[in-house]
């Protein structure tokens, strides 16, 4: 599992380089350090029995709802959205901290409940409530996909413990009949993006520019790429924010579809020990808990 995420990690360093045409600075460097930081971190909370974790996953997702409550007041507004709590020397974003915490709440509510107990309604209010007040925290920053993320993520955890699946088909029954009502409040922006991602060609020159631009960079790396930091969409600044939003794309040209497949190979792989190792755990709360995160991550990776 550390070997499969160093690897992908190492080839982000490598993109990170090209994108700053070959150099370290300003972008590889500080990637480095910040995986250098959770690899002390993984190792750190690896040697913590998983019993402590039990003991602290309410407070954990108690601490992280205060700070999503916390945007609310004091939040830090950038590029029309509130969602960072600035700390002096480093920014914060609740919601990346939900993702985890809320995961470990809800493996820690289901991990001694029996199955009788799953098929009984009033038993899964609570975990609904714990579900429903950070996504509509996060709703209001406004931040939809982080939103989407947070539910779907809890719903692995719901699957997992033995919810019957006919919540599963009311949910998402009800779901669906409010996607009409839901799109009246959406912004004009993120019903923006949802209209260029169904029809990009719409508006090839404005709203539907980068994703064109993004195409044309995939297609032009061929089936080996164009070579290592020899990629023109992104070097030449046709490829928007090739550094962070289209980095895959940057890889896709550089390397090539031999390349981005062998990317995406290796996520495959991590997912499958993710999983594997959850469905391992010797007791439900390491198998709630391993399989919400590692649907946490392949949100991460599909979405983007």
């Amino acid at each position: 599992l550390m070997l499969l995420t160093s690897i992908i990690a190492c080839i982000g360093f490598g993109m990170l380089y090209s994108a700053a045409d070959g150099n370290m600075e300003p972008w590889a460097s500080r990637q480095i350090l910040r995986f250098l930081a959770g690899l002390i971190a993984v190792l750190v909370i690896a040697v913590i029995d998983i019993r402590h974790w039990v003991r602290w996953a309410y407070a954990i997702y108690a601490v992280a709802l205060t700070t999503l409550i916390a945007v609310e007041s004091f939040g830090l507004i950038g590029m029309g959205a509130q969602r960072w709590l600035y700390f002096g020397w480093f920014q914060l974003q609740p919601s990346e901290l939900m993702k985890i915490a809320l995961v470990l709440a809800l493996a820690r509510y289901f991990h001694r409940m029996t199955l009788e107990d799953t098929r009984r309604p009033i038993l899964l209010l609570t975990p609904i409530l714990m579900v429903v007040a950070p996504m509509v925290l996060v709703l209001r920053q406004p931040d939809l996909g982080t939103a989407a993320m947070l539910v779907i993520g809890s719903g692995a955890v719901f699957f997992v413990s033995g919810v019957a699946l006919r919540y599963f088909f009311i949910g998402g029954v009800l779901a669906a009949s409010g996607i009409p009502i839901a799109w009246q409040f959406l912004r004009d922006y993120q019903k923006e993006r949802i209209l260029t991602f169904l029809n990009p060609d719409a508006d090839p020159l404005g709203a539907g520019y980068h994703i064109l631009q993004s195409k044309i960079a995939l297609g032009s790396g061929g089936l080996f790429g164009r070579g290592f930091l020899h990629g023109t969409q992104s070097h030449l600044s046709f490829l928007p924010e090739h550094q962070t939003d289209f980095i895959f794309t940057m890889l896709a040209e550089e390397l090539g579809l031999v390349g981005a497949m062998g990317l995406i190979g290796l996520y495959i792989m991590l997912f499958a020990y993710g999983f594997a190792i959850s469905l391992r755990a010797r007791n439900q709360f390491g198998r709630l808990l391993g399989i919400g995160l590692t649907t946490t991550l392949f949100l991460y990776v599909f979405i983007n």
